[in-house]
């Protein structure tokens, strides 16, 4: 018997079957396997259709069941994971109304710009935690303010996850976890921020049934069955975004606990039991998939780095190598400190940790007798490391601790100079893991009977592959660090 994880992304959908009495991963698949298409209208939009990702869905099941001879009949429970802070709008005969305002659409920045000020910083960083931002109220109320003919048919606002659950079961539902990705949950007193939609003049009526995050969810109807392939009356039994979602792969649940990813861009992802918000500006917290209302919640302080592993994409781009690995035994013949060359990885953006400053990428102490692109792979990998470690910094200063990090077996964490450097400078070890945010949201659907030990221990068993342990000689890495954050902080006060 098996469960099976959706993972709805912006480039891809992702489905997982796990086999329930074991853990195990039985398979993976991908829909499409070229890059899903993205609409922008405008410099800064982002939309996407809903009825695409389902679409998908449908046919990675199909593709799934066929590949390992799966009929729908041992599919035992649904787990769905998807790409945060999108905005699904559906009418009273639940079809969408428009696209998808999807995660990196940056319309509604100064919407929220305005909600932040006008609400006031404290109340926000009290009851919300965060800004009101750019996520799924402002984009909302963006709607609302251009498109009065979209925004008056409007019966419910969903999440993407939310959506997926919709066509399976035609019931509609969100999570406090949900609800929080889209600052929409009142930490302070553990209800749905009605301020913040009075401030918008949005109506309540609006916003779904709130479930747990580990039930029943609700049921795949007949309707949903014949789309799907899975079977009628299928639970679906857990949803989360997919920042909470990879933690939860990587069995992060508990304060000191950090997941970490670094691919394109770089998250750190770390448990708090702390309500206090000290940089909300820089740093996102939202409610994990583990929060309950209470005297100790769970909240995830989340960090984006978005120079990380675009910076050495490039590099491999435009050196004269020809794979990672080159560039990896390159950089492993330079000293730890790149013979004082500092790379500031800050190129893909503005970056929401240096106050929204947008520095750019800047190569620095480079003599032009002694260093060669050897050093540039080092001072390279150093830095995305450091900027890491600098984002970490931010987070301790607003609460958090750190016992273990626990990291996918993607890019960046395959090099060991890179996950050597940061273990080294953070002080504990790296765990990494095998696994995916679709193997995740299968193996979650047994969460629902509350077992979190057996959970993890599937997830040791089954998916780890290597601990990186930090090194006794710590003085070269501080000092390499002290450096280069020397000279970040030249170009950020100039």
């Amino acid at each position: 018997m098996y469960y099976i994880g959706f993972d709805i992304g912006s480039s891809s959908v992702k489905v997982a079957i796990v086999e329930i009495a074991t853990g195990k991963s039985i398979g993976v698949v991908q829909e499409p396997e070229t890059e899903m298409s993205m609409l922008a209208l405008k410099n800064g939009w982002a939309e996407q259709k809903p009825e695409d990702w389902w679409q998908h869905s449908c046919n990675a099941v199909a593709k799934l069941k066929k590949k390992f001879n799966i009929s729908r009949t041992q599919i035992k429970g649904i787990g769905i994971s998807y790409q945060m802070h999108g905005l699904v709008l559906v009418d009273a005969a639940g079809q969408p109304l428009r696209k998808s305002i999807i995660w990196c659409d940056s319309r509604a920045v100064e919407i929220g710009n305005e909600a932040f000020a006008g609400i006031g910083e404290k109340k926000c960083n009290e009851h919300l935690l965060n800004s009101p931002g750019n996520f799924t109220a402002s984009k909302l109320k963006w709607v609302k303010e251009n498109e009065p003919e979209v925004y008056n048919q409007i019966h419910k606002f969903m999440l993407p996850g939310d959506y997926i659950a919709y066509k399976l079961s035609n019931v509609i539902n969100t999570t406090i976890s949900g609800l929080s990705e889209g600052i929409m949950w009142d930490f302070k007193n553990d209800t749905f921020a009605n301020f913040l939609f009075e401030h918008y003049g949005i109506s309540t009526e609006l916003v779904p049934d709130i479930v747990d995050t580990f039930c029943i969810q609700s049921n795949v109807d007949k309707k949903g069955a014949e789309e799907s392939g899975l079977a009628e009356g299928t639970p679906i039994f857990y949803r989360a975004g997919d920042q909470p979602n990879n933690a939860l792969s990587l069995n992060v649940f508990n304060p000191g606990e950090v997941a970490a990813t670094g691919g394109t861009s770089g998250v750190v992802y770390a448990m708090t039991n702390s309500l206090s918000v000290k940089e909300s500006s820089r740093v996102n917290n939202f409610a994990h998939v583990n929060y309950k209302k209470g005297n100790d919640p769970r909240i995830g302080k989340l960090l984006c780095i978005n120079g990380a592993g675009i910076q050495y994409r490039w590099l491999l781009n435009n050196l004269s190598v020809s794979s990672y690995e080159e560039m990896n035994n390159l950089a492993s013949d330079i000293p730890v400190g790149s013979d004082g060359v500092c790379m500031i990885p800050f190129g893909n953006g503005a970056e929401r940790m240096l106050n929204s400053k947008d520095i750019g990428t800047r190569l620095v102490n480079v003599n032009l007798n002694n260093h060669g692109k050897a050093h540039i792979c080092r001072a390279a990998l150093e830095g995305i490391a450091f900027s890491f470690v600098y984002g970490m910094e931010i987070m301790k200063s607003d609460g958090i601790e750190v016992n273990i990090m626990r990291a996918g077996n993607d890019n960046l964490f395959r090099s060991e100079i890179f996950s050597n450097t940061v273990a080294t400078l953070i002080g504990h070890e790296i765990e990494i893991y095998n696994t995916t945010g679709a193997i995740g949201a299968a193996r979650a659907s047994g969460l629902h009977e509350g077992d979190f030990e057996t959970f993890g221990k599937y997830i040791t068993d089954n998916d780890h592959v290597m601990t990186y342990m930090p090194f006794k000689d710590k003085q070269p890495y501080l000092e390499a660090y002290q450096l280069w954050k020397n000279e970040l902080e030249l170009i950020i006060n100039k």
